[in-house]
């Protein structure tokens, strides 16, 4: 049954190149696969739910994206164990992606929460978090 859960996500990035690059690699290696695209958009497609990204209109650039305003503070997803979120977090620095809450690595979260946090090219923050034990 599919009912209730995500159909799909779209989000306006300032910079759709940047973005399908940090984002093609990433979803490609959650297991997601390349579902659309267009001059101005691409997609990543996972089971039934799929993730949209955008270019923002040149008139909506004015204003950059920020996690606390209101609106999407972050998009987090599943890893298969522990051993992937660490496989992952060093993926992620050799990309040189920026890393959030590095010094509280890997239980920023809490101590029965094992994630790491990073953001994408507009700083929309990421999170890839293990099953709980």
């Amino acid at each position: 049954m599919t009912e209730g859960l995500l159909h799909h996500v779209e989000i306006y990035v300032s910079d759709l190149e940047k973005s399908k690059a940090f984002w093609g690699w990433f979803l490609v290696e959650l297991g997601y696969e390349s579902f659309q695209q267009w001059d101005n958009g691409h997609s990543w497609k996972l089971g039934e739910t799929y993730l949209v990204f955008v270019q923002t209109e040149s008139e909506y650039l004015d204003v950059p994206y920020h996690r606390r305003r209101t609106g999407l503070n972050h998009l987090a997803f599943h890893a298969s164990s522990r051993n992937r979120v660490d496989e992952i977090r060093e993926m992620l620095k050799k990309w040189e992606v920026p890393m959030l809450y590095e010094k509280d690595y890997p239980y920023a979260g809490g101590e029965d929460h094992y994630a790491v946090y990073f953001e994408d090219p507009d700083r929309i923050k990421v999170e890839v978090v293990a099953p709980s034990t």
